[in-house]
C-alpha cells in the first residue's frame, strides 16, 4: 500500500528528535544544579567542575537541603547523584552542532549497551528454540486450549505484565516476551497492535500505578524525604482503577477486531503486516506433545521463571538476565543435538533479527546524550520550578502532574528523573502544603502517561519488534491517555485535600 511509503521508520523519527534536541540547546539557556552522591564512606559534591568530599551524614543532607535520610544512600536505594535545591546556576552556551548530531546515537549505543547486548541474545535464543518446533506445537496447544477464551488471555496477561511493571519495575525484560505473544494472539484472530497493547502497554501502565518499584517509588520517595510506604494504600487503588480501565479498554478493542478484521488499526494504517515471528498452522492443534518437545518447553519458561526470580529476589539486572538466555540456548542445542556450527550460525541469525531494535534503542539515548550535553535539561526542570512555586496546592498539584508529562519526554529514565527533580519539586511542595505522597504520585502518573508515547523510552523498539507504525499505536492509545490524565488528576486533587 501507498500509506506504507509515508509512514517514517522509527529510526528516522528518531533522528528528527536528535536533531531538534540539538536546535533546543541554541535556544534553552544552558544551565546545572550541583550535584550530590555517595562514594563509600563518603558523599561527593559536584559544583562548579569540581568535586568536594562531605561526611556522608543526617547534618550534611539538611543542610544542603535534601529532604532525604542518609541511609537511603548509604544502602544503595539512591545511587544516582542527586540535585541540590537552589544550587542552580547559569553555564555558558554549549550549543550542539552537527558533529554532536552525528555522535548521539553513536554514543547511545555507548550508553545503552547492556540492554542491546539482551536484546540480541533474545533473539538469538528465541531462533534457537524456534528452529526446534516446539515453540509452535506449545502455542498450537495452548491456543486449541484458550479457543473462545481469547478474551481472558489478555486480561490475565495484562494484568501480570502491569503487575510486574508496578512492583518491581518490569521494563526491558518484558522484549523477551513477544516472539512467544505474537503469534499467539494472531492465531486467536487479533492484529498485531494487541500484543504490543498488552506487552508494552502493560509494563508501561504498570509506571503509572507503581506501589513498590524500586526504579521510581522507592528513589522518589528517599529522594523527597518520605518513606516510600506512605502513599502506598492509594497507589494499590489506582493500580486497581488504572488496570480495570486499561484492560476494558483493550479488550473492547481486541474484540472489534476478531469481529472484523478491517477495523484493525494496523490494517487501516499500515497495511497488511506481515509478522516478523513465526506463524503457526491452525490444524492438528489437539495433537499430543511429544517428551522431547514437553522437555524443550520446560527449558523455555524456567528461563523467563530463572529470569523474573532474580530479578526479584537476587536483585540480577541486564548482564544476568542475559546470561540466563545465553545458558538456555546452549542447553536447547544440546537436547536438540545440534551440531556446533548449527548452534552458531542459528543463533547469530536470531541475532541479527534484532539488530534494527539495537539501533533504535540506541538512538533513543542519544536524545539523553545531546540534552546533557547542552546541559539544558536542568534549565528546563528549574523553569518548572519557577512556574508552579506559590500556586495554592490543588492548581500546583495538577500542574507538576503536566511538567511531569513534559519532563518525560527529556528524561525517560524513571530513576533518573527522580534524582534529578524530587528534591527540588519536593522542596517546593512542602511550602505549597502538599503531602510529599502526592508529589511523588504526579512524578509517577506524568511518567506512567506521556510513557506511552515517548520516542525516547521503549516504545519505537517495541513497535519494530512487530513491523507496525507510531501512527498506528497514537490513534490507539491517544483516547485512552485522556481518560488516563482526567483520572489521575482528580485522584491527585482529593489527596491534597485530605
Amino acid at each position: 500500500m501507498n500509506i506504507l511509503r509515508n509512514v517514517p521508520h522509527p529510526l528516522a523519527i528518531l533522528m528528527s528528535v536528535i536533531i531538534l534536541s540539538a536546535l533546543a540547546t541554541w535556544l534553552v539557556p544552558a544551565g546545572k544544579y550541583d550535584t550530590l552522591s555517595y562514594a563509600a564512606p563518603n558523599f561527593v559534591l559536584s559544583k562548579n567542575g569540581t568535586e568536594q568530599t562531605l561526611p556522608a551524614t543526617q547534618k550534611v543532607l539538611d543542610s544542603l537541603h535534601i529532604n532525604a535520610s542518609v541511609g537511603a544512600f548509604t544502602q544503595g536505594i539512591i545511587r544516582k547523584p542527586v540535585s541540590v535545591p537552589g544550587s542552580y546556576r547559569r553555564l555558558p552556551k554549549n550549543a550542539q552542532g552537527v558533529v554532536k548530531m552525528i555522535e548521539a546515537p553513536i554514543q547511545g549505543i555507548y550508553d545503552t549497551i547492556d540492554i542491546i547486548l539482551f536484546v540480541l541474545l533474545i533473539g538469538g535464543f528465541i531462533q534457537v528454540f524456534n528452529a526446534t518446533g516446539a515453540l509452535e506445537a506449545g502455542l498450537q496447544r495452548l491456543s486449541a486450549l484458550m479457543n473462545g477464551k481469547e478474551g481472558w488471555l489478555i486480561i490475565i496477561l495484562t494484568f501480570l505484565l502491569t503487575f510486574g511493571g508496578a512492583s518491581y519495575g518490569m521494563a526491558e525484560e518484558a522484549f523477551a516476551f513477544y516472539p512467544i505473544l505474537v503469534p499467539l494472539f494472531l492465531a486467536a484472530g487479533f492484529d498485531l497492535l494487541v500484543p504490543v497493547a498488552v506487552i508494552f502497554g502493560g509494563t508501561q501502565l504498570g509506571t503509572l500505578s507503581s506501589f513498590s518499584n524500586p526504579f521510581s517509588t522507592i528513589i522518589a520517595s528517599n529522594a523527597c524525604g518520605i518513606s516510600w510506604t506512605d502513599g502506598l494504600n492509594g497507589r494499590l487503588l489506582m493500580f486497581v482503577l488504572s488496570a480495570v480501565l486499561y484492560i476494558v479498554y483493550l479488550v473492547r478493542y481486541a474484540r472489534r477486531v476478531k469481529l472484523n478484521p478491517s477495523h484493525s488499526l494496523v490494517y487501516r494504517f499500515d497495511g497488511n503486516v506481515q509478522s516478523p515471528f513465526p506463524a503457526f498452522s491452525a490444524q492438528g492443534q489437539m495433537q499430543p506433545l511429544s517428551v522431547r518437545n514437553i522437555s524443550l518447553l520446560v527449558i523455555f519458561f524456567l528461563a523467563f521463571a530463572t529470569m523474573i526470580t532474580g530479578v526479584v529476589v537476587w536483585h540480577w539486572w541486564l548482564l544476568e538476565m542475559s546470561a540466563v538466555f545465553l545458558v538456555a540456548a546452549l542447553l536447547i542445542a544440546l537436547l536438540q543435538c545440534m551440531s556446533q556450527r548449527e548452534f552458531i550460525e542459528t543463533f547469530i541469525k536470531g541475532a541479527e533479527g534484532l539488530l534494527s531494535v539495537a539501533f533504535i534503542i540506541g538512538a533513543a539515548r542519544g536524545v539523553t546524550a545531546i540534552l546533557d550535553g547542552g546541559h539544558i535539561s536542568d534549565t528546563i526542570v528549574n523553569s518548572a520550578a519557577q512556574l508552579v512555586s506559590g500556586l495554592p496546592s490543588g492548581i500546583f498539584i495538577v500542574l507538576m502532574l503536566l511538567l511531569y508529562c513534559l519532563f518525560t519526554l527529556f528524561i525517560s529514565s524513571s530513576s533518573g528523573m527522580a534524582v534529578v527533580t524530587m528534591p527540588i519539586m519536593g522542596a517546593l511542595a512542602v511550602a505549597a502544603h502538599v503531602p510529599g505522597r502526592e508529589m511523588v504520585n504526579s512524578y509517577l502518573f506524568g511518567m506512567g502517561i506521556m510513557g506511552f508515547v515517548t520516542p525516547t523510552g521503549l516504545l519505537l523498539p517495541s513497535l519494530a519488534l512487530v513491523g507496525i507504525s507510531f501512527k498506528a499505536w497514537w490513534h490507539f492509545i491517544w483516547p485512552l491517555m485522556l481518560m488516563l490524565l482526567v483520572l489521575c488528576a482528580v485522584f491527585l486533587i482529593v489527596g491534597v485535600s485530605l
